[in-house]
């Protein structure tokens, strides 16, 4: 059980959202929002959130898609427990169901927590990306937990996520944007119709994330869309940013 004073509760998407989190380690960011605004989710479709954290993407994507069924994965039993408190803080038990499990846990385990092969329209997922080989890793160990894992971790990842996905089903994720042919030669073998969202801190600057979309069973040539700046030239958000991350609005990818 955690401590009131180990803890804190956070407004996002503009106030729709409240979150509570730890006060020390990994803290939501734009990251989860960004991801949840780019999945293609439908009213009544399953959805999973791997290494959903507190819930924030998955939470957001239930409070945008009415009727839509989203599972929160998460290994650390502090952070499912959070994100079971954070469905119920936001109205959002009836859509959500909390699974505390490693993404990479056998079959039989995912089953167990209603995760069958095939059993998922949508899958969303924002896993560690700091290799621990070549980026020092933090000290706090949940902070090390959501931000590092090895190179090996993401083909892992994916595999889960398109074993579960029904065909014509989409994986989203986001990544590093340095880390983009590493996405590329994991997504291959498995999806295909991959769409690539550079994610851009202003003008002029070199992307630091990318959304990536791909659909089980499809193939089509890789198609990469015009970037989206978190601030202007001055330094302030952008409005582009501002839509989604306070307003609620979707993101190219999320148009099927």
């Amino acid at each position: 059980m955690l401590a009131e004073e180990e803890l804190t509760e956070d407004a996002v998407l503009g106030g729709r959202l409240r979150l509570r989190q730890l006060r020390r380690g990994h803290r939501v960011g734009h990251d989860a929002i960004l991801l949840a605004a780019a999945c293609p989710a439908q009213p009544g479709e399953r959805a999973a959130d791997l290494g959903a954290g507190v819930g924030a993407a998955g939470l957001a994507l239930a409070a945008r898609v009415d009727g839509v069924h989203v599972t929160l994965v998460e290994i650390d039993a502090r952070l499912a427990a959070l994100a079971q408190t954070n469905a119920h803080l936001n109205g959002l038990s009836a859509q959500v169901t909390i699974a505390n499990l490693d993404v990479l846990a056998p079959a039989d385990a995912q089953a167990t927590a209603g995760l069958s092969p095939g059993s998922l329209a949508r899958v969303l997922m924002n896993p560690p990306f700091n290799d621990p080989e070549r980026l020092r890793t933090s000290p706090e160990p949940a902070r090390r937990l959501a931000h590092s894992a090895p190179r090996g971790t993401l083909a892992g990842w994916t595999e889960m996520g398109a074993r579960l996905l029904r065909p014509s089903g989409t994986l989203t994720l986001l990544w590093r944007a340095d880390g983009l042919d590493h996405v590329l030669q994991c997504l291959d073998p498995l999806l295909g119709a991959v769409t690539v969202l550079p994610i851009h801190p202003g003008p002029g600057k070199a992307a630091v994330r990318i959304l990536a979309r791909a659909t089980k069973g499809r193939r089509a040539a890789l198609a990469l869309l015009p970037g989206l700046f978190l601030n202007d030239e001055k330094g302030c958000p952008s409005p582009e940013a501002e839509s989604v991350l306070r307003g609620g609005a979707t993101l190219p990818l999320a148009l099927t």
